[in-house]
Formats: C-alpha cells, structure tokens, sequence
C-alpha cells in the first residue's frame, strides 16, 4: 500500500498563479533492497544466493551495454528498455544536427502483466485538513 498526505503549495506560474493549491504526495514508499530480491528469488527458486547475486549482476551490465549501443532490451515479461533522445524543433532542415538532439533519457516500457499488477496497488489518502482517511479498497467504508 502507498500512503499519500495531503499537501499545499502556492503555485508560481499558470492560471492558478498566486492561488493555494492541494494535492496528494506520497508519505514513504516501500523500496525492495537488492538483499530482499536475492532473498525471494532463492526462496521461490533452487538457486543458491551467490548464483542469483551473478545472474542479477550480470543481467545490468548486460542491459548497460545494450543501452550504450543504441539498443533496445526486451526483457520478457517485465518490458521492454531503451534509450530515448527528444530532438529540437528547427525551422530549416540543414540546421537539424547531432547539436539539436536533447539530453538521452532511458524509458522503461512495461508489459501488459506488469500494468495490470500496477493499478491493482492499494492507496490511502491521510487528510489532515479534513481529518479524513480514504482508500481505493472497495471493502473499506468510507
């Protein structure tokens, strides 16, 4: 579950300019250590720790070494990653050059499974200023 608070802030540009607007932010969110991966994955596995801890080390640098190529990495059924680089708009096409491209990112496309385990996240909204707790939990009443 990710717990989110309700928090305020004056916005500095736009329509709402000068206006005190409120939005929900995560509180904390839990993070797997890599110590809790190799854990499940020897639980769940017949793998000894020391096998998982190569197969996850060298599956980064394989993954670094794509990337750095140009290259897309599928991998199976968590997705897909690769390297995306925005360009400049020009108005003249000589003046579109390797100097217009932006800053490359890396994308992490996930497939279907993985959005699907993604909306099924449970949230909880702790309001302070309604004093007030809600939650996506249909069984939880409100």
């Amino acid at each position: 579950m990710i717990e989110f608070e309700v928090k305020e802030r004056i916005m500095p540009i736009g329509e709402k300019k000068g206006q005190t607007v409120y939005f929900a932010a995560p509180k904390t969110q839990q993070r797997i250590t890599p110590r809790q991966l190799e854990d499940e994955i020897v639980r769940a596995t017949s793998l000894a720790r020391g096998d998982v801890r190569n197969a996850l080390t060298t599956l980064a640098e394989f993954v670094n070494s794509g990337l750095q190529r140009g290259a897309s990495v599928d991998l199976g059924d968590l997705g897909l990653i690769k390297v995306v680089i925005g360009s400049q708009m020009m108005d003249k096409p000589e003046d579109v050059t390797a100097s217009t491209l932006k800053t490359p990112s890396i994308r992490f496309f996930a497939k279907q499974e993985m959005l699907e385990a993604a909306k099924k996240v449970k949230v909880k909204v702790v309001n302070a200023y309604t004093k007030t707790v809600s939650d996506n939990d249909p069984a939880t009443p409100e």
